[in-house]
């Protein structure tokens, strides 16, 4: 969907009273982190302060987050009321996200749904597969299917299930087939540059409304690894 506003540093898909959809920029934390690094939720808050002229704290509600390597489309709430009924969307599996990843190698077999135990170390700031029963590990599921394959890698449409961090690197990885650019997590088959990872599709239902809406954004297609793939493409046939 093509933007319909955009300043200089907020790209905006869609916006009604209740909702507003963004672009996120890759490298960019979705809100405050303890590095103090300017983040989307600080962006959305001002540009909603200075385009309606609002005073004193504005409230934007934080739905979901998006890693910082990550780029795509990311939804926030303009009222408490849209924050609280979107987030009942993500606990019952009505919030759809879909991600587009190049992979080193191709998964054997080509399509599949993954599922395990994640637990995130505070302290690196990295995810680890475990056990069940591990302490503070949470379940984590996505399902995966290759849509293209190029030069050794391949493009990836992911599905969450469960929205973990760092979920699909993690469990990529884990497969031995990590996300392009992973410095962190792929090991012996990492390749340096940019994460190819994006967010390019979300989905939800109107928390005031009802209507059902989906939002796509294509990465960019200019960029290597992107540049490899018929993404457009691939999006249609998605």
């Amino acid at each position: 969907m093509s933007e319909n506003a955009k300043d200089k540093e907020l790209t905006i898909l869609h916006e009604d009273n209740h909702v507003i959809v963004v672009y996120k920029p890759q490298n960019i934390a979705s809100c405050p982190d303890e590095s103090g690094d300017d983040n989307l939720l600080d962006r959305v808050k001002r540009y909603v302060k200075t385009a309606y002229n609002k005073q004193g704290n504005v409230y934007i509600g934080l739905v979901h987050r998006l890693d910082r390597p990550t780029g795509g489309v990311m939804v926030f709430a303009k009222t408490s009321k849209a924050a609280a009924r979107l987030t009942d969307q993500m606990k019952s599996g009505d919030f759809e996200k879909k991600y587009l990843a190049v992979l080193c190698g191709v998964p054997n077999p080509d399509r599949g749904t993954l599922t395990g135990y994640l637990k995130k170390n505070t302290i690196n700031n990295m995810v680890y597969l475990c056990t069940q029963g591990t302490d503070g590990a949470k379940f984590a599921s996505l399902d995966y299917r290759i849509v293209d394959r190029k030069e050794g890698f391949s493009l990836a449409d992911v599905k969450l299930h469960t929205g973990r961090s760092h979920q699909i690197r993690v469990q990529m990885a884990g497969i031995a087939h990590p996300v392009y650019g992973d410095m962190r997590y792929g090991g012996e088959y990492a390749v340096k540059g940019k994460l190819a990872l994006w967010a390019y599709s979300l989905a939800f239902t109107h928390p005031v409304t009802g209507e059902r809406l989906r939002f796509l954004l294509e990465p960019p297609a200019d960029e290597i690894p992107w540049k490899r793939f018929d993404v457009a493409g691939a999006m249609r046939l998605i």
